[in-house]
């Protein structure tokens, strides 16, 4: 039986990833994506993908808005807190693998 928290599914970027360094100067980024739905009247699943090391660097350099990938890593729920000290509950995948499916070519 595998991890119960591990996640493997096709999805749609809806940010522009952008690198960022943590305390000891490893990149990552952060960025929402969407998962892909088969209806239209489905309500729609957005994420919260975060990505550190080497993949960080690949994934700024190579994927762009309304990609499709296929990723795979571990779903969480976390808690953002506001200064009006209200509690926002979101979904994060801590992303370990990634792969192309869709993207969108723009010749230059």
């Amino acid at each position: 039986m595998g991890d119960i928290n591990y996640i493997g599914g096709i999805v749609r970027l809806l940010e522009i990833p952008v690198i960022e360094l943590n305390k000891t100067q490893m990149p990552y980024t952060k960025f929402r994506v969407q998962l892909s739905q088969l209806r239209i009247k489905q309500s729609k699943t957005i994420l919260t993908v975060f990505v550190s090391g080497n993949l960080a660097n690949d994934i700024v350099k190579y994927y762009r808005i309304n990609d499709y990938v296929l990723i795979e890593g571990y779903l969480s729920i976390r808690k953002s807190f506001s200064q009006k000290s209200l509690t926002k509950e979101f979904l994060q995948v801590n992303v370990f693998k990634i792969f192309p499916l869709f993207l969108n070519l723009k010749s230059s």
